[in-house]
């Protein structure tokens, strides 16, 4: 059975009197494992039912999985190994914990105050705790998870229609992903692109030189009612701009939401040009 990983962050030298920093020794971790040699990540192995515990600890007493900003509680949780996914636990009774997909466009679950537990499903995630300086973090790999190989073939019935029958190697494919790209790229980045920027970033395609921003509007209107079926825009929203940009947004959240657009399909665009 493969065993969950932690890689631990990076120690912050401790100040000595005088101003001269301590000197850094290895991590003694649950199996007894010590810290990697210097330039290379520790790592921490636990396996099913293994449990670490992650804070500033006490003096003298260390936790495995050391945090050590002053904004983090001594016993801030714990992360416990299953079969192919963790769970955390959160022991504090103010701050809430995030955990990031570092895989996914700015997927990620929230772990309440007091939740005990918490199952995390993602393969490569980043734990994110807040604190006085940057946000405490530490990042727990998983075991690669299981998958049903092939369609579950069943003789009588209808036949399955797919919700989201999308063609990558069409124009409006390409308008989605264009919609898309920033938080692709960056799931913190806010604001989805409009049809000015979207016409833009396409142009350098040979397929989209002709485009126009009406074909533009034309796609995204496409894919609110035919191919991703969302609901119309309140009537009340009189603003034809702000009835677009919730369009927009609507597209970009879903398509995210399900993977319909992922980043391997990125390769799909131009290159983007530096600086």
């Amino acid at each position: 059975m493969d065993t969950v990983i932690v890689q631990l962050p990076e120690p912050r030298p401790q100040a000595r009197p005088g101003g001269r920093p301590a000197p850094i020794g290895g991590r003694p971790g649950p199996s007894g494992g010590r810290s990697a040699p210097p330039g290379r990540p520790a790592l921490l192995h636990l396996g099913p039912g293994e449990v670490a515990q992650f804070g500033r600890g006490e003096p003298g007493r260390p936790l495995a999985i050391p945090l050590a900003d002053q904004g983090v509680s001594r016993r801030a949780g714990e992360i416990t190994a299953a079969e192919d996914y963790w769970r955390l636990s959160n022991f504090s009774v103010s701050a809430t914990y995030v955990v990031e997909n570092l895989e996914g466009a700015g997927e990620h679950v929230k772990v309440a105050p007091g939740r005990l537990g918490a199952p995390v499903p993602f393969e490569f995630s980043r734990v994110l705790l807040p604190a006085l300086g940057e946000p405490a973090a530490f990042k727990v790999f998983a075991p690669q998870h299981a998958y049903l190989e092939g369609e579950t073939v069943v003789d009588e019935g209808e036949l399955t229609v797919s919700p989201f029958a999308l063609d990558p190697t069409s124009k409006y494919f390409l308008v989605l992903l264009a919609l898309c790209e920033p938080r692709l790229r960056s799931p913190s980045a806010a604001a989805v692109p409009g049809v000015t920027d979207v016409l833009a970033r396409l142009r350098a395609l040979p397929s989209c030189q002709g485009l126009t921003r009406s074909a533009v509007n034309y796609h995204i209107d496409y894919l609110v009612a035919t191919k991703l079926r969302l609901r119309e825009a309140p009537e009340e929203i009189a603003d034809d701009a702000a009835r677009s940009g919730g369009k927009r947004e609507e597209l970009v959240a879903l398509a995210l939401r399900f993977d319909l657009v992922r980043e391997e399909h990125l390769a799909l665009l131009p290159p983007r040009r530096v600086g």
